[in-house]
């Protein structure tokens, strides 16, 4: 059986029912969705402003690559085109961090495999994966450069200006405001 934190987002279209259509694409493997953030685009392309959110899924047939492979179909489900690296897309689903159960204990899944690093290189330096993450997982841990450290902790070791670009909004994924 596997875990994973699914970071989605998008800025192109109907931003709103992109993220939606990752819950519809998951099903009965959604655990929790956190609340919907808008988020100033990351790495430097100009473009419209974010939808973010967090997704917690599990599945005992899923391992971390079944993970990628599912978010990438449901990308492409929304149109997404891979022209300009960290430009803006309809759906973006990035597997943040995987784990296997073993025992009833989640174990994190390590990975160097270019087409899936976990746990996700950038995750810790972004506070629009680590806000929604602490809404579904206020407790979660995340290794970097080999040391566990809280999620919180990580967040807090943030620029505050890149905290403050994150806003928790009105809207929902799952039907009702938030």
């Amino acid at each position: 059986m596997s875990r994973a934190v699914l970071s989605i987002g998008s800025n192109l279209g109907d931003r709103l029912a992109h993220l939606r259509s990752v819950l519809d694409g998951f099903g009965d493997r959604v655990l929790a969705v956190s609340a919907v953030y808008s988020t100033a685009p990351w790495g430097g392309v100009a473009q419209e402003d974010f939808l973010n959110a967090v997704v917690l899924v599990d599945d005992p047939a899923f391992g971390c690559a079944d993970w990628l492979c599912r978010g990438q179909e449901l990308e492409q489900a929304a149109g997404r085109v891979r022209d300009v690296r960290w430009g803006a897309r309809t759906l973006d689903v990035d597997v943040v961090w995987c784990a296997d159960l073993r025992d009833g204990e989640p174990v994190a899944c390590r990975s160097v495999d270019p087409r899936l690093i976990l746990p996700h290189p950038q995750a810790h330096r972004r506070a629009f994966v680590l806000v929604p993450w602490l809404d579904v997982a206020p407790d979660a841990v995340l290794e970097v450069d080999g040391a566990p450290h809280s999620v919180a902790e990580l967040l807090d070791r943030l620029d505050p200006a890149e905290r403050a670009g994150v806003h928790r909004t009105e809207l929902s994924l799952t039907g009702v405001a938030s």
